[in-house]
């Protein structure tokens, strides 16, 4: 048996796996089981096996994105999901223990990527958000949410769409913030404007929304006037640092969808001191993030070189414990656990479909990177330690009714 053949005899249980190496020859791992997908992979070269040996995540990830590691039944998203639910999150499983020397690789280069002083936030932003509009069009809904949706399957039923679902996720949000009229409201993060849009046309509340992606703003603000509400709904490009500045005490109500991923843990502190800076004495903040099920970890080399670079996925208790420091309350807090494996699912489904266009605009290599990613961020969802947090604050205790009544009634008539 191979070297790779040992590794995944001791990880493929339920479901195949079938691997045709460079001279043909091949091994086939597990068994058919139900509710595991079967899947046939062949290895182009020798050198195949060295590279995803040396760093599994990363090694996989840069074999399939140069055609060597092939998918020859099934999909990456099937191939991802075999080996991530054979060792799922919930029993402690992990594909490999790394050494300690790995460890403390990961550790020194997730620290050093997640400083992100002003200038290195502006580039991390650029990296992702700055490819184009037009691939975020070709799989997002139509409102460009690019964050958890909000699966009310027992309400909307089985076939609810993306665009029902992230409809819903704004009417969500939008509950939990107890909205006035007359209220300023700060969306810190505001990607392509839709949340601070939906704000406005709703509630009649006056919203600024601010990004560091000239791509996003130059869309929100062309849907700002497009809607005639250019004038009610703002859009800046700034960082919530400065902004914390020049606008202290200047909003009522804050929200931040998406956007606690890139902060990076030296700046978790600074960024809820400048939330509670920028709030009135009576401010309520809803925050949306994705977290870890566990305690705090590392970003993956896949995700911090190709996706997020400069991102970190927050524990709960890391995002509570900064919080803490500036007489953030957290009145409120929700753990969406199989949402964003709902959403990314139909992310996926749409990437796929629209192969022909991705790789036209960028390439075949783009394409490969992206539906890695998205498998990758699935399976986490699935069957690894990652979920979505609904965490409010407030500024004061007796802001909020004292029970959570308001949220079901404020939803109800935001999705009649």
């Amino acid at each position: 048996m191979s070297i790779i053949g040992r590794f995944l005899q001791s990880v493929v249980e339920k479901g195949s796996l079938q691997v045709t190496h460079p001279d043909g020859t091949s091994e086939t791992y597990g068994a058919p089981t139900a509710g595991y997908p079967d899947i046939s992979i062949r290895l182009a070269d020798k050198n195949v096996v060295r590279q995803i040996l040396l760093d599994p995540r990363l090694g996989a990830a840069e074999t399939f994105m140069d055609g060597r590691l092939i998918v020859e039944q099934g999909d990456i998203m099937g191939l991802v999901q075999l080996l991530r639910a054979n060792k799922p999150f919930e029993r402690g499983g992990k594909l490999k223990d790394p050494s300690a020397f790995k460890k403390f690789r990961d550790h020194v280069a997730g620290s050093l990527d997640r400083i992100n002083f002003l200038g290195r936030s502006k580039s991390n932003v650029a990296h992702h958000y700055d490819i184009g509009n037009d691939l975020y069009d070709l799989f997002l809904d139509d409102d460009l949410q690019y964050s958890c949706a909000y699966w009310d399957f027992e309400r909307r039923g089985p076939d609810m769409t993306l665009e029902q679902a992230q409809a819903d996720k704004k009417a969500h949000i939008v509950a939990k913030l107890d909205l006035r009229p007359g209220q300023r409201v700060l969306d810190i993060g505001c990607g392509w404007g839709g949340m601070a849009l939906y704000l406005h046309r709703t509630t009649g509340v006056e919203v600024v929304g601010i990004t560091l992606s000239k791509e996003q703003l130059k869309k929100a603000r062309e849907r700002a006037e497009k809607e005639g509400v250019a004038d009610k709904v703002k859009f800046e490009l700034i960082d919530y640092r400065d902004l914390a500045q020049r606008d202290a005490g200047a909003f009522d109500r804050i929200v931040s969808v998406g956007m606690f991923e890139h902060v990076g843990t030296p700046q978790f502190r600074t960024f809820f001191r400048s939330c509670a800076n920028l709030m009135t004495d009576d401010g309520v903040m809803l925050l949306h993030t994705i977290g870890r099920m566990g305690g705090p970890g590392t970003t993956d080399a896949f995700t911090r070189k190709y996706i997020f670079p400069g991102g970190y996925i927050p524990a709960l208790s890391e995002t509570l414990e900064a919080s803490e420091q500036f007489r953030m309350i957290a009145t409120d807090v929700e753990n969406l656990r199989l949402h964003y494996a709902f959403t990314l699912r139909e992310w996926y489904k749409r990437t796929v479909d629209n192969r022909d266009k991705i790789v036209a605009l960028y390439d075949e290599r783009f394409y490969r990177m992206w539906i890695f990613y998205l498998a990758g961020a699935t399976a986490a969802f699935e069957n690894g330690g990652m979920c979505n947090y609904q965490i409010q604050f407030s500024r004061n205790r007796r802001t909020l009714p004292i029970t959570r009544n308001y949220i079901a009634e404020a939803e109800k008539n935001l999705t009649a």
